[in-house]
């Protein structure tokens, strides 16, 4: 399985890192090594001294599919999660100076949580409501109404670039908020009002 990962798909979280708001999708992926072991807590790793948490709405893919028309791409997932994309932002930026990828910065292990899944049906797709706490202090609200891309353009999108295969998710962007972790924090994210992970800090 890959993880396909979508940055700057909300305007205030473009906004709160000064970048531009892409004319089209911003892509990059992480290797199934960046899955963060159920339960297990988050190691911030000793080459960054400024990781950030970034909730997101998570897809799951449930057929292979290429080149997927927006209007069919509703039947290519079945399940909607929730998920952190870590992010050395020290790293990030110094990789930003220089043109370079992200990898280092987005792809490192255990840098994506993967929440608890829930059957579709049960959202309003067009209006998903989540949110990070750290510590028991809300840092992170959206919706998903406010993505630039939606659900389904976002998987016609990636589909002309890359074979989607079962298994395969979506982490589709963060809201404004995003921040710093520091040892012993605890985040727990909330989807429509269901916890769907929560994790420690080392």
């Amino acid at each position: 399985m890959k993880i396909i990962c979508i940055g700057r798909n909300y305007a205030k979280h473009i906004e709160e890192l000064a970048n531009e708001k892409p004319a089209h999708p911003v892509v990059f992926l992480k290797p199934d090594s960046a899955i963060l072991p159920n339960k297990n807590p988050f190691f911030i790793p000793p080459f960054s001294n400024n990781v950030h948490y970034e909730v997101e709405v998570l897809v799951k893919i449930n057929k292979v599919g290429k080149f997927i028309d927006a209007k069919f791409a509703h039947k290519y997932y079945d399940e909607i999660g929730l998920g952190i994309d870590f992010t050395a932002r020290d790293v990030q930026d110094e990789c930003k100076e220089k043109g370079l990828p992200w990898e280092k910065a987005k792809a490192f292990d255990g840098s994506a949580v993967i929440g608890e899944f829930y059957p579709k049906e049960q959202f309003d797709l067009r209006n998903i409501s989540f949110q990070l706490y750290k510590n028991n202090t809300l840092v992170q609200d959206g919706k998903s109404n406010a993505m630039l891309w939606k659900i389904d353009e976002l998987i016609a999108y990636v589909s002309q670039y890359f074979t989607l295969k079962k298994g395969d998710i979506i982490f589709t962007g963060t809201p404004e908020g995003v921040g710093k972790v520091s040892e012993n924090d605890v985040l727990k994210g909330v989807l429509e009002g269901r916890e769907a992970f929560q994790i420690r800090v080392k």
